[in-house]
């Protein structure tokens, strides 16, 4: 199978669990789809208006959550770690059926979506994919928190930071390069929160389905979970999880490097936006060679096609 054409799931992957802040319980179906159709949500709960496309001008919130919506106010929320499960495992074609408004949380990481998916399998199409290739460097800030993305030969990599005051969540750093590195740690790593933000959390109306079961809590200088940490880095592994799966709104897997500190959906929601409101920044370019080695991308059989 050439990891350069286009790819969908081989069968229908079903997930049921609760989301993390309706606390609904939620079925969703990840079925294959033709090749150029992109992810696509459908909330198969409503008759009509009810496809809903995650494209990042789509997002309508991006408070602890990427939310997206369509022109009628139907919408889907919580879909980072489902699209950084799709995104990482080359996925570029799917239709998602969901019968409710949010993708269930499962652990608070993307590990099960990642094994099921596995399970399915892919089927490869005989269409190239699309890549899209940051031409120049465009960044983002917002206070002390930045992002930036500038343009990389081969690779998509990121460089994430976290500041945190609290001594287990400390400063964390990681660099990965996604489409070389091994993203075990990555898909495994869970949503997180500090216990004191909890209350506060939930008077806003969200976390209602949060528990130590989807979620990582650290309370002063202790981790409530009883089994701890799955890795060294879970805090910013989790980040650079919704990371991934942010990015993957822009429609295509990315040739860049991106670089955040003190990030999250907002932050790389404008991004985006700054990145696309300017052609100059970017191209959309298709592969020309269907068997080319894992580094994904040799410039020379790369043709622009935008």
């Amino acid at each position: 199978m050439s990891l350069l054409n286009q790819k969908t799931v081989k069968k229908k992957v079903l997930f049921t669990g609760i989301g993390l802040h309706s606390g609904k319980q939620v079925k969703i179906c990840v079925k294959p789809s033709e090749p150029n159709t992109g992810i696509v949500f459908k909330r198969v709960d409503l008759k009509e208006n009810n496809l809903i496309y995650p494209n990042f001008m789509n997002v309508s919130n991006t408070s602890l959550n990427t939310t997206i919506s369509n022109n009628h106010g139907v919408k889907v929320s919580t879909i980072e770690h489902l699209m950084g499960a799709l995104f990482g495992m080359g996925i570029d074609n799917a239709l998602v059926e969901i019968d409710n408004e949010e993708i269930p949380i499962l652990d608070g990481s993307a590990k099960f979506f990642i094994d099921e998916i596995l399970l399915a399998g892919l089927e490869s199409s005989n269409q190239p994919i699309k890549i899209i290739k940051i031409n120049q460097k465009v960044e983002f800030k917002n206070g002390e928190k930045f992002i930036s993305i500038e343009p990389s030969k081969l690779s998509l990599d990121i460089d994430f930071q976290l500041k945190y005051k609290n001594k287990i969540i400390g400063n964390q750093r990681n660099r990965i390069n996604v489409y070389e590195d091994d993203l075990t740690d990555i898909f495994n790593s869970r949503t997180f929160c500090l216990y004191e933000d909890i209350q506060t959390i939930k008077k806003n109306g969200l976390a209602k389905g949060g528990s130590l079961e989807n979620a990582i809590v650290v309370k002063d200088e202790d981790i409530l979970n009883p089994d701890g940490l799955r890795n060294a880095k879970e805090f910013v592994n989790h980040k650079i999880l919704d990371c991934i799966g942010d990015l993957f709104t822009s429609g295509y897997r990315i040739i860049a490097s991106v670089n955040c500190s003190q990030g999250g959906h907002y932050l790389t929601n404008s991004l985006l936006r700054k990145v696309f409101e300017d052609k100059r920044n970017f191209s959309i370019i298709e592969i020309q060679e269907r068997a080319l080695p894992h580094t994904l991308i040799n410039r020379s059989l790369l043709r622009s096609i935008a």
